[in-house]
């Protein structure tokens, strides 16, 4: 990401560009599940060769944290009933997981089921077939751990 300048508003610009790209069966967003422990398939994430030496100790059965840019987001919206349930309070999507929101970035915690060059297979993504890539991080462990 880039920012401009010395100006620290709401205002500030940043750049961001994808790294890669998620291909799934799923290919609209009603018929994919809110949450990827609700029934997300496996999927692959196909990266840009030129950062494909990021990938490389990445293994599988590690569990990951994949940031997305969701495309297909409406950025207008601020209040929503929480899974699309109207019997529910309006809730301020900053309290939600919704995708619509000024900056849709999706947070994915998922598991690496294959490594094949610059792609990934991994289980329990609910993001749409064409998603952006921004970002891969492992999940770390515990304190004691690290």
């Amino acid at each position: 990401m880039n920012g401009q300048g010395g100006q620290d508003g709401p205002e500030r610009r940043f750049e961001a560009r994808a790294i890669g790209r998620v291909e799934s069966p799923l290919t609209e967003r009603t018929g994919a599940p809110r949450q990827g422990d609700e029934g997300a398939p496996e999927a692959w994430l196909v990266f840009d060769p030129s950062v494909a030496r990021g990938l490389r100790d990445l293994a599988v059965g590690q569990e990951v944290l994949l940031l997305t840019w969701l495309d297909r987001a409406d950025r207008e919206v601020l209040a929503v009933h929480p899974r699309g349930d109207r019997s529910r309070p309006e809730t301020g999507v900053f309290a939600t997981r919704s995708p619509d929101r000024p900056n849709p970035i999706g947070l994915h915690r998922v598991t690496v089921l294959a490594v094949d060059g610059p792609r990934l297979r991994v289980s329990g993504l609910e993001a749409i077939d064409g998603t952006p890539v921004l970002d891969v991080k492992p999940v770390l462990p515990g304190r004691s751990e690290r």
